[in-house]
């Protein structure tokens, strides 16, 4: 992590420097030591605000005083990894949330279309004779009935499948490949898990999966744009492990 990186450079770099006096601005850089000192000061400055903008300078600095002093430390040394590490990781994964959803509103902006389209697909297909819906909103249509065993979520299983988006357009499809695929069910997206879930060992299920149980705001090629909702023909082949 480049904050803690920076911490520990400039703790070893400064330990000639005393803070217990407290000095004026210098107005030039005199020496080499002088330019060293300064630009190590300023480039962990600069790292800082880069990675915790609400940083408190004041806070910051008696910390170093009390670091370089080793006196009237607020937080036991031993536990500073532990401590900026956590806090660092917390920081990030906020951050990373945010843009998620910055990036989900945009997709919503440019691509409300889509999941319109979707939503008037899947509420007429709803009602379509042999159409059955689960709670979470996955519709399915049995094309046949298989008489093996049901996998569970981390068995292996031999499938063939026929992906399209609801205009019919194919995206990807082990039959028009010619050549079945070997997975888990808890490898797919929570549409076609929870559909694999239902089937028996030689069934032949048709999924109509929701954009949420799909790929949601995220484009997946070409053809799977933001909010697709996707329609899947699946057989299990063969559960090769329970």
């Amino acid at each position: 992590m480049k904050v803690l990186k920076t911490l520990a450079i400039v703790a070893a770099s400064t330990m000639m420097v005393s803070c217990g006096n407290q000095k004026p601005d210098v107005k030039s850089l005199e020496t080499e030591i002088d330019s060293a000192s300064y630009a190590l000061g300023m480039d962990m400055a600069i790292k800082v605000k880069a990675n915790f903008e609400k940083a408190d300078t004041d806070l910051f600095l008696q910390g170093y005083r009390n670091g370089m002093d080793s006196t009237n430390m607020l937080i036991a040394q031993e536990d500073l990894n532990a401590f900026l590490g956590a806090f660092f990781q917390k920081q990030q994964a906020e951050k990373m949330k945010e843009q998620q959803e910055k990036a989900a509103k945009d997709a919503e902006v440019k691509f409300g279309d889509n999941k319109k389209a979707g939503q008037d697909f899947l509420a007429e297909n709803k009602v379509k004779e042999n159409v059955q819906t689960t709670d979470s909103g996955l519709q399915y249509l049995v094309l046949k009935e298989g008489t093996g065993e049901k996998p569970v979520a981390t068995s292996k299983i031999k499938i063939h499948y026929h992906g399209t988006t609801i205009n019919g357009e194919v995206f990807d499809s082990s039959v028009d490949k010619g050549t079945p695929y070997d997975a888990s069910p808890n490898q797919f997206i929570p549409g076609f898990t929870e559909g694999l879930l239902l089937m028996n060992e030689g069934a032949k299920y048709r999924f109509f999966i929701p954009q949420e149980l799909a790929y949601g705001a995220q484009q997946r090629g070409a053809l799977i744009q933001p909010f697709s909702t996707l329609i899947f023909e699946v057989e299990i082949l063969d559960i090769l492990e329970q």
